[in-house]
């Protein structure tokens, strides 16, 4: 990582607080190493207005680029935040990171500051190692942004995932295809009526009944 391309780095920490040092000293050295072009920390204690800005409730609490991180980091897991930080992959890994450690409603702001940030999401689905929470997160996502134009944005990528050889993902695709509450996705639901997958036709009947529930 080049000096350009170093994150800049932000601790909330507290006096008194266990964990704090161990995250300080490890942003310390990667500070001195070049992997952080700047490193600001804030004791909550004296600057109790920093903590309340941000929304933070308890330290340590890290940014490292666009990424928030909660609780204690190793050494390790800084410099693994710090690299993803630079690389084009990395935001889609810190949304897995928010779903595993169940929290949809952090995804969904981010969503919302950032619209493009969906198509990161959905590439989710496409990976086979990613965790069964985090799928079940996406499924919280989109539950709850349904009916959107936001969740409308993922159309060409749900369109795409339901053109898939696997299964799994035109029957993920079918839900959230009812979910855009789009006419634009009734002509693909219909195609998938008469998928060779049993899970695909149920839930793409289910979808557009959903979509002409909407239509009425």
């Amino acid at each position: 990582m080049s000096k350009s391309e170093a994150p800049d780095a932000l601790l909330l920490l507290a006096t008194g607080c266990a964990h704090c040092p161990v995250v300080l000293q490890g942003l310390n050295n990667l500070l001195k190493q070049g992997k952080i072009g700047r490193l600001e920390a804030i004791n909550i204690v004296e600057h109790p207005e920093a903590a309340q800005r941000l929304g933070v409730r308890s330290v340590p609490w890290t940014r490292i680029g666009g990424f928030e991180l909660e609780g204690i980091l190793s050494p390790g897991e800084l410099e693994h935040w710090t690299e993803l930080a630079g690389e084009e992959a990395g935001n889609a890994s810190y949304l897995s990171h928010l779903l595993e450690t169940q929290r949809p409603q952090r995804v969904i702001a981010r969503l919302q500051q950032d619209p493009e940030t969906i198509h990161d999401l959905l590439s989710l689905l496409e990976l086979p190692e990613t965790p069964i929470a985090v799928r079940i997160g996406i499924g919280v996502v989109a539950e709850e942004l349904q009916g959107t134009p936001l969740w409308q944005s993922a159309l060409e990528d749900l369109l795409r995932l339901a053109q898939s050889a696997d299964p799994a993902l035109r029957a993920d695709a079918a839900h959230y295809l009812g979910l855009t509450r789009s006419s634009a996705a009734a002509d693909a639901l219909r195609g998938m009526i008469d998928d060779s997958h049993p899970d695909v036709r149920e839930i793409a009947g289910e979808s557009l009944g959903l979509l002409h529930g909407e239509e009425r």
